[in-house]
C-alpha cells in the first residue's frame, strides 16, 4: 500500500514565467489607455454639440449679413434713389407730369371710425421708491401716512 502523504503533497508554486509578467504589463496597459480613451470619447461629446449649435448660428448670421449688405448696396445705388423719389417723394422727370387722384363731390368716402383708445395697465402697480427702500432698510413693512 502507498503512503497517502506522498499523493496528497501540493505542489510547490512556481514564480510566473517572464512572457506571463510581459503579457500581464501589456494587458494593464492596455486595460489602462482604453478607459482614459472612453472618457475623452464621452467628455468630447457636449464640446460636439456646442460646436454643432455654434456652427448653425455662425451660418444663420453669416446669411444675414448676405442680406444686409445686398439690401446696403440697393440703398445706396441709382436705382433705389429713384424709386423713392417716385413713390414716396411725389417727383417727376422733366416732361412728365404728376397725377394726384382728388375724390368726387357726391361720392362716398370711406371714413375711418374713430377708436378711442382706454390706458390698460398690463403691469402691477409699482411702489413709490421710499417703500423700496423701507423694505431693504428695515426689513419690515413700511408705515402707513
Amino acid at each position: 500500500m502507498k503512503n497517502d502523504t506522498t499523493v496528497n503533497k501540493p505542489k510547490a508554486a512556481r514564480p510566473p514565467s517572464s512572457l506571463q509578467v510581459m503579457f500581464a504589463a501589456i494587458l494593464a496597459i492596455a486595460l489602462i489607455l482604453a478607459i482614459n480613451f472612453a472618457s475623452r470619447i464621452t467628455g468630447a461629446q457636449p464640446l460636439q454639440q456646442t460646436y454643432d449649435e455654434v456652427s448653425a448660428e455662425l451660418e444663420q448670421l453669416r446669411q444675414e449679413q448676405a442680406a444686409l449688405i445686398a439690401q446696403r448696396n440697393y440703398v445706396r445705388s441709382d436705382a433705389y434713389v429713384e424709386a423713392w423719389a417716385r413713390d414716396e417723394g411725389k417727383l417727376v422727370r422733366p416732361g412728365e407730369s404728376l397725377y394726384i387722384p382728388v375724390p368726387v363731390a357726391g361720392a362716398q368716402t370711406v371714413t375711418e371710425s374713430e377708436t378711442t383708445f382706454v390706458p390698460i395697465e398690463t403691469s402691477p402697480p409699482q411702489p413709490p421708491p421710499w417703500v423700496i427702500w423701507w423694505q431693504l432698510f428695515f426689513d419690515t413693512p413700511p408705515p402707513e401716512f
